[in-house]
């Protein structure tokens, strides 16, 4: 993802910059400054890391190289659910045990209700909606594992899903022609994203946090009295202690360490015009419940408060303007297939974004390894709203000493490995791309 410009709007034309009409422009770094932390992102990360940081009475600022909500926390799908990790319940058994993979589900939930505890505590309006999730069986022979998956979900976690017929889907709403059932997992809500991050924004800075937009890092290296030096194109900041928060829209080269350890890939959204009363019906679409499809290269839509259709895929490899449109296009045909009597309803938004991977397919909440003081957070695999929101939290303890790693579950403490030959990332991309489209036939 290329840097923002430093000049002209930093609008990347989704809904929900729409939607929230002004933007607060926060100052650009001039000069120098010195914190007790400073926190490169102002996403749902660093923004609830600063927050966290300013209630034990630090002094800290965020370096953001566009705006709030310029990266992932102002580009995603609004699904504040489970997730973060692209290992499945099962392969999280395997991997961890199952003592640690609940430690993990508990983690997830937790962060759900982090959020929910936010929105009526710091009274941000985000339109939430939808209780919980319902995965969509894109092939009968989906479905049929949905009963068994329910099953493990109960003996596991003790959550109590529901397995749905396609009757019951149309039933409760949920109509289209490559639904073959589905799976209602009652975990988790939605919203709108950019109002969330906009309002943690605000508390941030009524706590006295000194946000720089059009500031990106460009450097962070040690200090002479053991604090750290960190580089904008106009600034220079001292601080005590550092915390990453960055994600996919990091730069690889800040610090070094990061180097072929993360793999930005994208995603794109498009949003329809409001819908009609007939045009609802005539697709048997009524449910605002968050859904996604079983494909690996999923699909991921609900129907947002106004009547909006929200409708988001992955895919797409360059980030040039024919690539883009060829991925927007796709898109829409998907829509198209997917959701037929719709087929003549307006865009009015098309968007992208990058979704970021690690090798392990696992997050990271910890201690940069050989850079004392410096944390980082990162990696939620498409699901961040959640994670990132109680991760920020967890590391600002983790920095401030209260809380060591061990209190934290197993699966997001080992520090990301490089993924091999990092420069062939792309092409090794494309070939599971083709690999997974050919799997979700």
């Amino acid at each position: 993802m290329p840097l923002p410009p430093d000049t002209g709007s930093l609008n990347v034309g989704s809904f929900w910059e729409e939607s929230v009409g002004s933007i607060q422009e926060d100052p650009k770094l001039f000069g120098e400054a010195a914190f007790d932390f400073a926190i490169v992102g102002a996403g749902f990360t660093g923004l609830s890391a600063a927050i966290a940081l300013t209630g034990a009475g630090a002094s800290v600022c965020i370096l953001e190289a566009g705006r709030v909500g310029w990266g992932a926390s102002g580009r995603n799908g609004g699904f504040c659910c489970l997730g973060g990790s692209k290992l499945s319940d099962r392969q999280m058994v395997r991997r961890y045990g199952l003592d640690q993979a609940r430690a993990y589900f508990d983690y997830q939930c937790e962060a759900i209700e982090a959020v929910s505890n936010r929105l009526e505590s710091y009274q941000i309006e985000a339109d939430r909606h939808s209780h919980g999730e319902i995965y969509l069986a894109h092939r009968p022979s989906d479905f049929a594992g949905f009963a068994e998956e329910a099953r493990f979900l109960d003996d596991s976690y003790g959550i109590k899903a529901r397995v749905l017929s396609p009757g019951d889907l149309r039933t409760e709403g949920i109509a289209g022609p490559e639904f073959h059932g589905g799976l209602h997992v009652p975990v988790g809500f939605a919203l709108n994203p950019m109002k969330y991050v906009q309002g943690l924004a605000r508390k941030a800075r009524a706590r006295g946090v000194r946000i720089y937009a059009r500031s990106p890092a460009t450097g962070i290296e040690p200090a002479l009295d053991g604090a750290w030096s960190l580089k904008t194109p106009e600034g220079t900041v001292r601080a005590g202690k550092v915390i990453l928060a960055g994600n996919a829209y990091a730069r690889e080269d800040t610090p070094a360490w990061l180097k072929g350890r993360l793999f930005p890939v994208m995603s794109s959204i498009l949003v329809t015009r409001p819908l009609t009363d007939a045009e609802l019906s005539d697709q048997g679409w009524t449910s605002d419940l968050m859904a996604s499809d079983t494909r690996t290269l999923l699909h991921y839509f609900r129907l947002l408060p106004d009547r909006r259709f929200l409708f988001g895929t992955r895919g797409g490899l360059f980030e040039t303007q024919s690539s883009l449109s060829r991925m927007h296009a796709a898109a829409r045909d998907d829509f198209d297939r997917m959701f037929p009597a719709w087929r003549g309803v307006e865009t009015s938004h098309a968007w992208y974004g990058h979704v970021c991977l690690t090798r392990d397919l696992v997050p990271y909440v910890g201690p940069v390894p050989r850079m004392d003081g410096v944390f980082a957070a990162m990696a939620w695999h498409g699901s961040g709203i959640a994670m990132a929101s109680l991760s920020g939290e967890k590391l600002a303890e983790l920095a401030l000493g209260r809380i060591g790693q061990d209190s934290l579950p197993q699966a997001i403490t080992a520090p990301p490995r490089k993924f091999p030959l990092p420069a062939l990332r792309g092409a090794y991309l494309q070939g599971a791309y083709w690999w997974y489209a050919l799997q979700d036939r």
